[in-house]
């Protein structure tokens, strides 16, 4: 049984379309990236599952089953008590808050008691040692690519089964978009299962094992995400190849397990 199900999901903002019978399969302990460009329903597709399509007026058909419960009738808070969290796009981190208090909103929607977030506390800040070093400092006062590792790291505290990440290297600097990637991997490593939302195909190809992608809401393309990084489409239009040669290396650095991410966080 797959970890999250999405069957047949058409969602719309008043008169616009925004998915059109869209089924995606994030299985146990999977890396399942969504691949598309602006527009394409991606970030729409999260807050499905999620269940925040009524904060931005969105309505949807369609089932959504996570661990074989539906998700129909379900609060975002609910969601986020199943285990499913979502890391939104544009590393949203309360500004004025210090970096330890923000951690701590996240262990408001934790299961478990004190003993857990301490252990979550502890997993985060060993994934990202730079939070314990500026627990006090505000959080707006973070450089970009620190307020990303805040929103991911608030988001673990809460313990997440399945973690929902909306475009986390948009903007970043290609060294600290290559360290998201890896996070990524180590969060996957042990049991979360992720669903990547991303523009940048390269890093989303090199993690996932299963990718698909949207075009104008709807599944155009689907399957194993090392097959998808060999299609000439995906190549030409979401590697920037164009031409043979240069397609070639594009696929095997994507399917290469010893080529470093910061090649592909450009």
């Amino acid at each position: 049984m797959a970890t999250l199900e999405i069957r047949e999901l058409s969602v719309g903002y008043g008169p616009v379309r925004a998915l059109r019978d869209v089924s995606v399969d994030v299985p146990p302990g999977a890396i399942t990236a969504v691949l598309g460009g602006n527009g394409a329903g991606k970030t729409t597709l999260l807050r499905a599952v999620s269940r925040t399509l009524g904060f931005h007026r969105g309505t949807g058909t369609g089932t959504i089953r996570f661990d074989g419960r539906s998700l129909d009738g379900l609060g975002p808070a609910q969601v986020v008590a199943a285990g499913v969290i979502q890391v939104p796009e544009g590393r949203q981190v309360f500004a004025r808050m210090t970096v330890a208090d923000n951690l701590r909103a996240g262990a408001l929607g934790a299961r478990g008691g004190r003993k857990e977030t301490a252990a979550g506390l502890d997993r985060v800040h060993e994934l990202f040692p730079v939070l314990a070093e500026r627990a006090h400092q505000r959080a707006g006062l973070l450089s970009g690519g620190e307020q990303q590792m805040l929103a991911m790291g608030r988001a673990l505290m809460a313990g997440p089964r399945l973690l929902l990440l909306d475009e986390p290297s948009l903007g970043l600097a290609p060294l600290m978009a290559a360290r998201i990637a890896e996070t990524i991997q180590e969060i996957n490593a042990t049991g979360t299962s992720v669903m990547l939302v991303e523009q940048n195909a390269a890093i989303a190809l090199r993690l996932a094992s299963t990718a698909y992608v949207l075009d104008v809401g709807e599944v155009a393309l689907e399957g194993p995400a090392d097959e998808l990084a060999a299609s000439d489409e995906v190549r030409r239009r979401y590697l920037g190849v164009v031409d043979e040669t240069a397609a070639e290396d594009a696929t095997q650095a994507v399917a290469g397990p010893s080529r470093s991410l910061s090649r592909w966080s450009a």
